[in-house]
């Protein structure tokens, strides 16, 4: 089984090497809809099944569905570190965390309201920026032994412990939670109905990043950019789709806390999970590419400090003034990467 699949895609990277540059645009659009489609039935299925616990929405958020949201990220930077491309898988965790927090929250905070729950907002808000600052730590040279960072497996698989703690800690706090969710579905399909649409959304985020990852190989070939800044824009853009479709969604229905939690949940998710995953199935741990130094880990950490500054400021929620700050951020981050 294991060889029928490496087949299939050594058969589907020698079609797409014969496609046209356009063509390859067109297959990453198209699997980025796809992921997005995917993730999507992840959270609306996991939101359901998650409605008896009765907990807040932004706890929710920042477990259950950021869990879903961040399985693109997860996917294709575990099978790019797999296939042996640690820039792809690295440069798609970082790039992530830069694009949800600027790109979303700042969308979102357009939209509509962004309520802050003080509470959760301490405890995984915490989190957050200590995974942010942790992971830029562990990428300096001089923690590896070679000229360059090196993430290696041994802290691939300590990211992963974390991240059970995390889940763990999560989940209690969301017992000791007296916030009802309220609105949020409106009515519930049967428990066997539920699990074939989480297999369904599974299946189409694996699919879909199995083929997004040649195709983002080859085109960064062509075009003649680093395979690392292709992976933290455009990469770190469509697998981040899901976050940005998710909090959308929840700003117009009123659920602006559970947009908040989700980024705070996907940008921890994104350190333990999808930095950890990826270092834990590869011996030689991800290398660091030498030019994050320069920008990638700085916009990582000067967007995490700006977000826990406006998150914790007295009103309880990201303005729009605030929002279009970290908005800022990104694009300029954005232009700096092509420049």
């Amino acid at each position: 089984m294991e060889e029928r699949n490496i087949f299939m895609e050594e058969f589907a990277t020698n079609i797409m090497m014969t496609l046209p540059t356009a063509a390859l645009l067109l297959i990453m659009a198209a699997t980025f809809y796809t992921l997005s489609k995917g993730a999507d039935i992840l959270v609306e299925e996991a939101v359901s099944l998650s409605l008896h616990w009765g907990v807040s929405k932004m706890i929710i958020g920042a477990t259950i569905v950021s869990l879903g949201t961040t399985l693109p990220e997860t996917t294709v930077s575990v099978l790019a570190a797999i296939n042996g491309n640690p820039d792809l898988a690295l440069g798609n965790a970082i790039g992530s965390i830069i694009v949800d927090t600027g790109l979303i929250i700042g969308a979102a905070s357009l939209v509509g309201h962004l309520p802050v729950d003080r509470a959760t907002i301490e405890r995984q808000g915490k989190i957050q920026i200590l995974s942010g600052i942790m992971l830029a730590i562990v990428c300096l040279p001089f923690l590896s032994s070679g000229k360059t960072g090196n993430i290696s497996q041994f802290t691939g698989f300590l990211f992963l412990i974390l991240l059970v703690l995390y889940i763990f800690m999560s989940i209690k706090w969301a017992k000791k939670s007296n916030t009802i969710v309220n609105g949020l579905m409106e009515e519930r399909s049967p428990l066997l109905l539920q699990l074939l649409k989480l297999a369904a959304g599974l299946f189409l985020v694996i699919v879909s990043s199995k083929i997004l990852i040649p195709s983002v190989e080859i085109t960064a070939v062509r075009v003649g950019i680093p395979q690392s800044i292709i992976a933290a824009t455009i990469v770190a853009f469509g697998t981040s789709l899901p976050e940005l479709v998710t909090a959308i969604t929840a700003v117009r229905k009123g659920h602006g806390e559970l947009a908040v939690g989700n980024i705070v949940g996907a940008d921890i998710l994104n350190v333990l999970f999808v930095t950890g995953a990826s270092a834990a199935v590869t011996k030689g741990g991800l290398n660091v590419p030498p030019n994050f130094y320069n920008l990638q880990i700085p916009a990582m950490v000067i967007i995490l400090i700006a977000f826990r500054c406006f998150a914790k400021s007295g009103d309880n929620r990201i303005s729009k003034t605030e929002g279009l700050v970290l908005l800022g951020i990104y694009m300029v981050y954005l232009v700096l990467n092509y420049i």
